[in-house]
């Protein structure tokens, strides 16, 4: 049997890893993985998160299962911190997922028990999970036009114009802030127009929030997703814990299923229990913990907002001095894109042949379509990755 199996496409970012740690230069640098680092190149454990891990050591009494849905606390804290108050509870149901790639797998396939014929269209470029899940799941992929590769920034007419052409019951999968790879972002007037033809056409949206907290704020990453929640009957949202916590490792995500009522919610509920039954049974309870621990205990919380912020403020600044470096370089401001994106992402807009470039000569790794990862810049590094930006001919 075994030997039937066909080789399988290796992930480029796996791959890039390995091409990274097999490089033996000192002064190498890595843009590539989609992980937060300090300044130390270090992916840090918050400290919110290491004093709730004290707590929950001292006071755990058992490992038993917990809900196959997941811990009410955990998804009543989750929600709210996605969703606010932007719609009652009576209408949200939600799962506990394996991380935020958990969450989109279980969205899709709750779309292909209820639309046996949808269509899931992905934003090009997108994260390439996206497109994978959606393949192996064997529904049909169809793009729609997102990037500006001469501004850097949303083509938002092309966005409109591809979706125009989606059918009633296909899905969207959108990206609530921080957009992978390319970093450029919807501003909320663009959302609600956005939010408007979904409703028009009868589309599916599946909102893929992973990085909230990594933009402008908690409040204002979510306000996209709770602005369509207050329009649309019906919506799916994927969310992550990985990055604004800094528990990848934990695999902490949610899946909400927003339903016009509460009839509806409770058949939605019931099929992501089966769902999750189906995949994993019980979901990864020790992450969830942490988080809902800290969403719950004021002090935690504000220790945990206060270090997110210096997340967020320490990549803006990263972001600023790159553009800023690469102006000076180049007397050109055609860079300025990099310090108006947010999130941990920018797409550079290099070609393979430049980013192989940038590689060979200053040992600089990047994903071959050339998003960066701004997290993976220090002080010291960015005047080294603007001149090899420059050199490159980007």
């Amino acid at each position: 049997m075994l030997s039937n199996l066909q080789p399988q496409k290796a992930d480029k970012i796996i791959q890039l890893i390995q091409m990274y740690k097999d490089d033996p230069r000192e002064n190498k640098i890595d843009l590539g993985v989609g992980m937060y680092r300090n300044a130390d190149g270090v992916t840090p454990v918050m400290k919110a998160v290491k004093t709730a891990e004290r707590m929950l050591w001292e006071s755990e009494s058992t490992k038993s299962y917990t809900g196959m849905a997941g811990e009410p606390a955990y998804l009543e804290a989750m929600t709210s911190l996605v969703l606010g108050n932007s719609i009652g509870n009576d209408r949200v149901a939600a799962a506990h997922t394996p991380g935020g790639t958990g969450a989109v797998r279980q969205s899709l396939e709750l779309v292909r028990l209820a639309e046996r014929n949808a269509s899931v269209w992905i934003s090009a470029p997108s994260w390439p999970n996206h497109r994978s899940i959606v393949t192996y799941l064997g529904m049909p992929a169809k793009e729609y036009r997102y990037f500006d590769y001469e501004t850097r920034g949303v083509d938002f007419h092309g966005m409109m114009a591809s979706l125009a052409d989606a059918e009633a019951g296909d899905a969207v999968v959108l990206h609530g802030c921080c957009h992978n790879p390319t970093g450029a972002n919807l501003d909320l007037a663009q959302w609600g127009e956005l939010s408007d033809l979904v409703l028009k056409k009868g589309l599916i949206p599946i909102v893929d929030i992973a990085y909230q907290g990594f933009g402008e704020g908690l409040d204002e990453d979510a306000a996209p997703v709770r602005l369509m929640a207050s329009k649309i009957p019906e919506m799916l949202v994927a969310a992550s814990c990985s990055k604004n916590f800094g528990i990848y490792r934990e695999r902490t995500g949610l899946l909400i299923a927003v339903a016009p009522d509460s009839a509806t919610k409770a058949l939605a509920q019931g099929t992501l229990v089966f769902l999750n039954r189906q995949n994993y049974s019980f979901p990864p309870d020790h992450g969830a913990r942490l988080v809902s621990m800290i969403l719950g205990d004021p002090s935690l919380k504000t220790e945990w907002m206060e270090e997110l912020k210096a997340m967020r403020e320490s990549m803006r600044n990263l972001r600023v001095s790159l553009s800023t470096a690469l102006r000076d370089i180049t007397g050109s401001d055609r860079f300025a894109f990099i310090g108006a994106h947010r999130g941990m992402f920018s797409l550079l807009g290099a070609t393979t042949e430049q980013v192989e470039a940038m590689r060979d000569k200053y040992g600089i790794y990047m994903v071959s379509d050339s998003r960066i990862n701004v997290a993976g810049l220090s002080e010291k590094s960015v005047p080294i990755v603007a001149r090899a930006i420059a050199d490159a001919g980007v």
